[in-house]
């Protein structure tokens, strides 16, 4: 689910599933009211592209079963967010209303028997698994920086007026680092995947209680509602995920 908060009046997220590549991405845009929403629709559009046609060359790519580090599945994922990026950098190029602009994106696929993230900004994805929560990818932004320097405390962090400072985006410039990530899935997990729209507003052990206890399809819905009801200061974006044998949204 999408939704444009209470605060702003569009919304320069873009949302991509497509259960049959198991591709699943947010990209939360920036750079204005027309700049932000091609960003973040460029990088899911362009990604999608890219492991289409990785698919079609390799039939065998998604179903991938062997030891993590060895799937090429990895760099197909890192290229393609690494092409997205150049090409929103380039779509900037030539237009003055959309200098600047750039996207997050945290875009997983999920296989049969694992999972890959590839990750810039502080978009996220969380894994459920049992009673825990686990915030699978680093938040690439200035808060989480000064948090890990010790220089603020967790406390300090959620209400920092600094919060909405990202320090690694996909096309503001040209080329980006992608972190890539892999995870081996276990049968009842869930997967969540937000934007800071939701992640600056409700907390984790909330978003755990929530994709817990709620029926798959009503779970976006109550933490989209969850945040707006603190404020819906931003966009809000999320998917969630069910492991079951044969993962599904």
């Amino acid at each position: 689910m999408s939704d444009v908060g209470r605060k702003r009046d569009h919304n320069e997220d873009s949302l991509l599933l497509d259960a049959e590549l198991g591709l699943y991405i947010v990209a939360d845009g920036m750079g204005g009211h027309q700049g932000g929403g091609t960003a973040s629709r460029l990088a899911v559009e362009t990604i999608r592209d890219d492991l289409r046609a990785a698919r079609e060359r390799d039939g065998s790519l998604l179903a991938f079963s062997g030891p993590l580090e060895q799937s090429p599945l990895r760099e197909v994922l890192r290229g393609a967010v690494e092409r997205a990026c150049r090409s929103i950098y380039q779509a900037a190029q030539g237009a003055p209303e959309l200098q600047g602009m750039g996207t997050t994106v945290t875009a997983l696929v999920v296989g049969p028997e694992n999972a890959f993230v590839a990750h810039v900004g502080d978009s996220r994805c969380y894994l459920v698994r049992g009673d825990g929560i686990y915030q699978i990818s680093e938040d690439h932004s200035l808060v989480n920086e000064q948090l890990k320097a010790g220089a603020i405390t967790p406390e300090e962090a959620r209400t920092s007026r600094f919060r909405n400072i990202i320090t690694r985006s996909v096309g503001f410039e040209e080329q980006v680092a992608v972190d890539l990530l892999g995870l081996e899935l276990a049968s009842g997990d869930r997967l969540v995947v937000c934007c800071d729209g939701l992640s600056n507003l409700v907390e984790d052990q909330e978003i755990r209680d929530i994709v817990t206890t709620s029926p798959l399809e009503e779970a976006p819905r109550r933490l989209v509602d969850l945040a707006n009801d603190r404020g819906g200061d931003d966009n809000i974006t999320v998917i969630v995920l069910h492991v079951d044998g044969t993962p599904r949204a």
